[in-house]
């Protein structure tokens, strides 16, 4: 596929248009529809729920992800009081850095969909904020499940195969093929890498730590409530 044919513009083009639609007309009518708690959320509750349910999708391809990317940045920028994130507007711009060689000089397109594999998690990241604006006790048993597999996957998809994917990185160091991608090219794929995984790193230390309180204080409210039936 040539460097930004007509293809390509065409599936980002639509990817954006279809996100930025979810947002504002596909997400409030399922949300509402799903969730009456939805109608009781703030405004900006709102437009975060929104932009949480584009994410929740698959990625499908380097294209589709660069629609998403931009849609999401545009609406993090645009709303700024209500969901702005510096932490998210870095990650957005490091992938967009390296999507930009992706598409726009064909380079490294495995690489671009192994890191795709992070997503797997993104749906039990949202889901925790979902129930978290709704209401739901962090000892509910539904939040304890999406915590515990939040966790999990996040761990699966985006510290596992941190080994995996830098050792195949290392293994086309000064081959042909790596000199072949320009130097542009390598900085975008070497410094966006490092950039996302160190933000993972970081994400994973707070989800973890996070998820052991929530376990921990769960497990000793049950011992409690035990004892005290004992003595009743």
């Amino acid at each position: 596929m040539d460097p930004f044919s007509q293809l390509v513009l065409s599936i980002l083009s639509l990817s954006f248009l279809v996100f930025q639609g979810m947002f504002h007309s596909v997400s409030p009518w399922a949300s509402s529809w799903i969730s009456s708690g939805f109608q009781r959320l703030s405004y900006k509750q709102k437009i975060e729920w929104n932009s949480r349910g584009d994410a929740t999708l698959v990625k499908i391809n380097v294209a589709i992800t660069t629609g998403y990317l931009i849609s999401d940045l545009f609406l993090i920028l645009y709303y700024w009081e209500a969901i702005g994130d510096k932490f998210f507007v870095v990650h957005h711009l490091a992938a967009l850095y390296a999507c930009y060689y992706v598409l726009g000089k064909g380079m490294l397109p495995y690489f671009a969909n192994f890191r795709l594999l992070a997503e797997f998690s993104t749906p039990c990241v949202n889901q925790r904020w979902f129930f978290e604006v709704l209401g739901y006790p962090k000892s509910s048993k539904a939040n304890l499940a999406n915590g515990v597999l939040m966790a999990a996957m996040f761990f699966l998809v985006r510290i596992v195969v941190m080994p995996v994917y830098y050792a195949r990185m290392y293994s086309v160091f000064g081959t042909q093929a790596f000199y072949r991608v320009s130097w542009g090219g390598r900085m975008a794929w070497i410094l966006s890498s490092f950039c996302l995984d160190i933000m993972n790193l970081v994400w994973m230390r707070k989800i973890a730590r996070g998820c052991f309180k929530v376990l921990h204080t769960s497990g000793r409210a049950k011992v409690q409530a035990a004892e005290y039936r004992k003595v009743q």
